[in-house]
């Protein structure tokens, strides 16, 4: 497994296209896994923080989705039981208006499949925002339809929404996601943590 995540570490397929970004930055991929975990948590792709820190949701997004999953930093960080496999290691930077631009299909096209082939024994995996959730389950309907269709993937996997702050107004209008989702996913993640 070092191999794999050196590998990841070490790739640059992207600097030319980094460097085009308003951010104008250099790749540095964050890679966070190894082969005995058992919850495999898929994100988008690394933000600036985590650019900038080599911690992945080293952010107020990772707290709340810390918070959502029922755990501390420390479980979260344990590589030996928490894989954290975005869709995309390296930060993609921000677009003209300072949104952040999508996770490069690149990324996904090179190192999803080995990645998965190496963590044999996962058994939860959550997938946090829209990209990982169509490029893992086909998910073809919006992210609301498709997390509030979390049950037709549970208890193996649970879609959810990105923890970002801006999706603080779609988890006010959509309360069956704390009240029905997050109690489930969260008996789920004590179960694997605890067997």
């Amino acid at each position: 497994m070092p191999g794999l995540t050196d590998q990841i570490r070490a790739c640059r397929r992207c600097a030319d296209r980094f460097a085009a970004t308003a951010t104008a930055h250099a790749p540095r991929p964050v890679a966070w896994f190894r082969a005995g975990a058992r919850i495999r948590v898929v994100g988008q792709a690394p933000g600036i923080r985590v650019h900038e820190s080599g911690l992945p949701f080293n952010d107020a997004s990772g707290d709340r989705l810390r918070d959502w999953m029922g755990i501390d930093r420390e479980t979260f960080y344990d590589r030996a039981q928490i894989a954290i496999t975005p869709m995309a290691f390296c930060f993609p930077g921000y677009d003209a208006r300072g949104s952040d631009l999508p996770p490069p299909k690149l990324c996904a096209d090179t190192w999803a499949d080995a990645v998965g082939a190496a963590l044999p024994g996962i058994r939860l995996t959550l997938l946090v925002g829209a990209h990982a959730q169509r490029h893992h389950l086909g998910a073809r309907t919006s992210l609301t339809d498709t997390v509030r269709g979390w049950r037709d993937h549970a208890p193996v996997t649970f879609p959810l929404p990105h923890p970002s702050w801006r999706n603080t107004g779609w988890l006010k209008k959509n309360p069956w996601f704390e009240a029905e989702l997050l109690p489930v996913l969260r008996a789920r993640i004590a179960e694997e943590l605890g067997g």
